[in-house]
């Protein structure tokens, strides 16, 4: 089964707001604030923004990789 053009549009969108986020806060920004600015800047809420999170930790995505 292939993933279609708007899982893999997800994946990597998913993947740059988990990079955004690890740069804030290795940047100095506290983990609450980095998380609020990528909803915001996602147009998601921070929840999502967590789950995301952790699906970045846990499969150690870029630059965890």
């Amino acid at each position: 089964m292939t993933e279609s053009t708007s899982d893999t549009t997800t994946e990597t969108r998913k993947k740059d707001l988990f990079l955004k986020l690890v740069e804030s806060q290795d940047g100095g920004a506290s983990v609450s604030a980095s998380r609020k600015q990528m909803a915001e800047e996602f147009s998601i809420t921070v929840d999502e923004v967590v789950s995301i999170e952790r699906e970045g930790i846990s499969s150690r995505w870029p630059p965890l990789s």
